[in-house]
């Protein structure tokens, strides 16, 4: 029997521990995907508490806490204390054994505070003041924890009218982790409420100084910041999207539908969906100038409880996967920018685990020489950002595309304690290939070229691909 969370976690082999161990644990972390808020990078901000680190923000805990009957005041409550939010998180912790926050939990406190203890009703005050403590020391700083995880770039997600200030600051500041900005407009496509549309073009046409009275006039106010975004030096876009989009349209229909949106009025179901397609395209060209990756996140049902969308607002833990039909979209879509001669490198990445041999194959159709993996199948997102799942999404990849061009794994989270996450995909990287190697099914005479491929994958395939 293995010790919980010892130095041999998740490594079921002699050859995955070499791999892990010699070759993955020694690389720097890219973190080419996050929601860090970058004025704490900027500000490099001391947290108060454990509570605020940990808690603030994480609808994974959020969701896990309802799930096991905790009130919503000690969840996001404002009449709640951080020790009263924190002592709820530890009673429903040993609950969520078999959920991955039992892992990453366990996994953060150890690597992030040298805790070994497993956190629970009992150890919750212990841990809850050893951490406040260690907290309030200079290394535990924003910018602290990111050297202490050995984190070379971290790539935010922000909106085009963004100032990007502190980005600007933090770069100027001298500080030593590139914090990058990534291009995420897609509020900029977002036309089913004309209200929302309109107020955020009139936005726009502030930050950009387009005046905007037309389509044209909202393309050219975009094409500025997408400029200002790479002046500062962004490489990727990202699109959270529901499904993909790809109707057939014509320019002059973009001009009227953009004239009866801005003007207040509905749109048809046709309209939308026509709209998002031209965004789509012009997003996309825009990326293949500047030479940036694309990336689209879907499969996304957002905002499923009224109730609390109208309490609470956005990202509080009422989203789930979709099912949708969107293969033939997708090809239609990489294919019209393909056929073009724009189609940029492209990250794809699916919710639903049901379309992973789907999006294998599907990249496969658009490599075309000029890079290795010039389109990926992107890791594990979400709800698959865990051991199940990230299996999963590289058996799919192994079996139908190049697993060793794969750009590997992101934190995707709004944590300065998430980094932990590139260990567990790491670790669970090798148990993979370390287990073939066992079985003879790779063979042990290619091991520089096993080791390689494990480091690749770890860290140089994302610095290479996109050229930090």
């Amino acid at each position: 029997m293995k010790n919980f969370m010892g130095k041999d976690f998740l490594l079921e082999t002699d050859m995955a521990k070499q791999l892990y161990h010699e070759h993955a644990a020694k690389m720097p972390i890219i973190d080419y995907h996050c929601h860090l808020i970058p004025k704490m990078v900027s500000d490099n901000h001391q947290f108060r508490s454990l509570t605020e680190i940990w808690l603030g923000g994480d609808h994974y805990k959020w969701r896990a806490m309802r799930t096991n009957g905790v009130d919503e005041k000690y969840i996001t409550g404002k009449d709640s204390s951080d020790w009263e939010k924190f002592e709820k998180w530890a009673e429903t912790v040993p609950y969520t054994m078999r959920n991955p926050l039992y892992h990453w939990t366990h996994l953060e406190l150890k690597t992030a505070f040298g805790i070994d203890k497993i956190l629970n009703s009992k150890t919750a005050r212990e841990i809850y003041d050893e951490c406040n403590e260690k907290l309030s020391h200079p290394e535990y700083s924003a910018r602290g924890l990111m050297r202490r995880y050995r984190v070379e770039v971290v790539c935010t997600t922000d909106d085009p009218i963004d100032s990007l200030e502190y980005h600007i600051k933090t770069r100027e500041s001298g500080f030593e982790i590139k914090m990058l900005p990534t291009w995420r407009p897609d509020k900029a496509m977002a036309v089913e409420v004309p209200a929302d549309f309109k107020n955020y073009v009139e936005k726009l046409a502030e930050v950009s100084g387009v005046c905007i009275s037309s389509f044209d006039d909202m393309i050219m106010a975009l094409q500025n910041r997408h400029d200002f975004f790479a002046e500062q030096g962004c490489k990727l876009s990202d699109h959270g999207i529901e499904e993909f989009y790809a109707e057939d349209y014509t320019d002059a229909e973009i001009r009227v539908i953009f004239n009866k949106v801005y003007g207040g009025k509905d749109l048809t179901y046709e309209e939308i969906l026509k709209f998002k397609s031209a965004m789509l395209v012009i997003f996309g060209e825009m990326d293949y100038e500047t030479g940036w990756t694309q990336q689209f996140h879907y499969g996304a049902i957002r905002n499923n409880n009224t109730n609390m969308f109208r309490l609470l607002g956005p990202d509080t833990g009422f989203d789930s996967i979709g099912e949708f039909m969107t293969a033939k979209a997708m090809a239609k879509y990489l294919d019209r920018l393909n056929s073009k001669g724009k189609l940029t490198k492209t990250i794809l990445y699916n919710l639903n685990p049901c379309a992973n041999e789907v999006i294998a194959t599907m990249i496969g159709n658009f490599q075309d020489g000029s890079i290795p993996g010039k389109i990926q199948f992107g890791s594990g997102w979400w709800f698959l950002d865990q051991k199940d799942g990230m299996e999963k999404q590289m058996n799919a990849l192994s079996t139908l595309g190049l697993l060793s061009r794969f750009v590997g794994m992101l934190t995707d989270s709004r944590s300065f304690l998430s980094y932990p996450r590139h260990e567990y995909f790491r670790r669970t990287l090798c148990n993979l290939i370390g287990r073939d190697i066992e079985n003879g099914e790779i063979p042990v005479s290619e091991i520089e070229r096993v080791n390689q491929m494990v480091e690749d994958i770890s860290y140089y395939n994302a610095k290479n691909f996109f050229k930090f």
